[in-house]
């Protein structure tokens, strides 16, 4: 499928206020304000250690489990791929993608949970997204005249709004980034495309681990059934863990062709010819179809139920917020602990902040670590 919504994609016909930067920055001919982007964010240290930060499952129980880092990768993938068929600024897309998990906490969603809990003891919240775009503007040193990246306004506006929409009122600091309209599609199709690689790759990951059996998810997950239903026709004999990978990526090319089609369908029934027009829409435009949506959802349901919240995850789950929490308390009862570097930021930022900015930036192997050593010093 090839479709044309170039009047709707961010271009330097559409949009030129995207493509500012807070610090002036010499033009390079050979290569686009987006493709820039790119490369500042994965030269970025913040990008580098999302390959030591857990997705699902942590790398000391296997190497061929996906990291942080190898989801992003799939991510930006598909995102690319229906940026494309979309006639979509591809380029937007794929940095956007790459960026989209660069505020993730060590241990995934638990370590996650875990700083938020901690934070709300000070009256704050952890949210990944706005920590991601903490990152990009002030943490990343890499320029002699200024902090962070220096990344164009699209780029950092759909850091911020690719996954959820914040509201002006809750967040006045987000004012600059259009709070009350609608992303650009570049941004709106990085959420779908994260459900998308990570229902493939989690069901993948879940198998691998021993954790989930292919039968049982043929009976409880009718997208995958399907596919694999059809897989197995045209392959008749062939091992069962192989039509199981053929049928992953028959489900995967099956929601991202829906997600292209029901966008372009969105997009033209409300006529759009404009970006303006795609902002200034009441709703997203890039959803899947009801049928997906309801095949997906039913999906994460089992998802969560038979692997998530499973016994084995459960504990690791719990490890991360003893991690967690135990170092949180930590830097914050003995913040003379902190490197140099975070003591100095307290007095602007806050002790609590300071501390959980600190944690957030950890690798798996690095934060255990860290454990290893304040528990050694708590005990002396």
């Amino acid at each position: 499928m090839k479709a044309d919504l170039h009047c709707c994609a961010v271009s330097a016909d559409a949009d030129l206020e995207l493509m500012v930067r807070v610090y002036d920055a010499p033009e390079r001919p050979s290569r686009s304000a987006f493709q820039r982007d790119r490369e500042r964010i994965v030269q970025a240290r913040a990008f580098r250690r999302l390959a030591g930060k857990t997705q699902v499952f942590t790398s000391r129980a296997s190497d061929h489990f996906r990291s942080r880092l190898t989801h992003t990768i799939e991510v930006m993938q598909i995102a690319r791929s229906v940026a494309e068929a979309l006639g979509l600024n591809q380029d937007l897309a794929e940095t956007l993608a790459l960026v989209h998990d660069i505020g993730h906490p060590p241990f995934g969603h638990a370590g996650e949970r875990a700083l938020d809990e901690c934070l709300k003891r000070h009256g704050l919240r952890f949210d990944h997204n706005l920590h991601a775009l903490r990152i990009v503007e002030h943490f990343e040193q890499r320029y002699a005249s200024h902090r962070g990246l220096n990344l164009t306004l699209g780029v950092r506006e759909g850091i911020i709004k690719h996954s959820r929409d914040y509201s002006e009122d809750q967040y006045p600091e987000l004012a600059p980034y259009l709070l009350d309209k609608r992303p650009p599609l570049e941004a709106q199709i990085i959420d779908l495309a994260d459900e998308i690689a990570y229902l493939t790759a989690d069901l993948d990951d879940g198998v691998e681990s021993g954790m989930l059996e292919i039968d049982h998810i043929r009976a409880n997950v009718d997208i995958l059934a399907n596919c694999y239903t059809l897989v197995k026709r045209e392959h008749p004999g062939v091992e069962a863990k192989f039509l199981f990978n053929e049928a992953l990526q028959l489900m995967q090319n099956v929601l991202t062709d829906d997600l292209i089609a029901t966008t372009l369908a969105n997009t033209r029934a409300i006529g759009a010819t404009c970006l303006d027009e795609v902002r200034d829409h009441p709703a997203r435009l890039a959803t899947f179809s009801p049928l997906a949506e309801s095949q997906r959802m039913q999906e994460k349901r089992y998802l969560y139920d038979t692997l998530y919240t499973c016994d084995a995850l459960s504990l690791e789950h719990d490890k991360a917020e003893e991690v967690v929490t135990t170092l949180f308390n930590f830097w914050v009862a003995w913040p003379q602990e902190l490197p140099s570097g975070y003591v100095e930021e307290i007095e602007t930022e806050g002790l609590a902040r300071v501390v959980a900015d600190y944690i957030a930036g950890m690798t798996d192997s690095f934060i255990l670590l860290q454990y290893a050593q304040v528990k050694r010093t708590v005990r002396r």
